[in-house]
């Protein structure tokens, strides 16, 4: 088990740095570096596939029950929420480098500081999973809706430049489309947030937001 933990925590850093080269690319106009985004896309994928290959081979050679059998079944949930941030990454890549076809155009938007938060929901996701810390995964699970509200600010404002400079509807489009993708990561660190409380307490999170069981003593 803690062999398949670290195969997890290997993949997360595949995809953390992928989605850090892919938010610099846009904010730097980087197509080399967006290019290299798309390029190292297999390897996550073929990171996906060995560890899907070692949950099946451990669910048929131990059998294993209770919290190990949850264990399982969170980790191949997981597995495919990072392999799904992989390719958001390569989303965010694509149009970094359309952006760069842009002349003279600076993205009005703190995409970093998005990703900045995005990205400690990510790291503490994982944390739960390796401390096996439901309380923290529900924190995680709460600052969703940070991100959310930032991409709502974002699309507002978008909205806003669009009408007051029509000449920047394309580019801003793609901006919008970039901070969607963000959330979206949030939403899949939200994901595993939940599998790890699905995982620790047996308790199906995915869709709500679990409540703490001490919160109604």
């Amino acid at each position: 088990m803690d062999g398949l933990k670290q195969s997890l925590l290997g993949l997360c850093g595949i995809v953390e740095e992928q989605i850090e080269s892919a938010v610099r690319a846009v904010v730097d106009r980087d197509a080399t570096l967006a290019d290299n985004v798309e390029a190292n896309d297999n390897l996550i994928d073929q990171r996906e596939v060995e560890i899907e290959e070692e949950c099946l081979k451990i669910l048929a050679l131990y059998q294993p029950v209770a919290v190990d059998l949850r264990f399982i079944v969170a980790a191949l949930k997981i597995n495919n929420d990072l392999e799904r941030m992989g390719d958001l990454a390569v989303n965010i890549a694509h149009k970094a480098r359309a952006l760069c076809e842009v002349p003279n155009f600076a993205v009005p938007f703190d995409l970093e500081g998005m990703w900045s938060k995005v990205r400690a929901m990510l790291r503490d996701a994982l944390d739960c999973l390796v401390n096996t810390d439901a309380q923290l995964a529900r924190e995680v699970c709460r600052r969703d809706e940070e991100v959310n509200e930032l991409k709502h600010s974002i699309r507002r404002r978008a909205e806003q430049m669009m009408a007051e400079s029509p000449e920047l509807v394309v580019p801003l489009f793609k901006v919008v489309a970039i901070a969607r993708n963000l959330e979206r990561l949030a939403d899949l660190s939200t994901n595993i947030a939940e599998d790890v409380i699905y995982m620790v307490e047996g308790q199906i999170a995915r869709h709500r937001h679990a409540p703490d069981p001490e919160s109604s003593e």
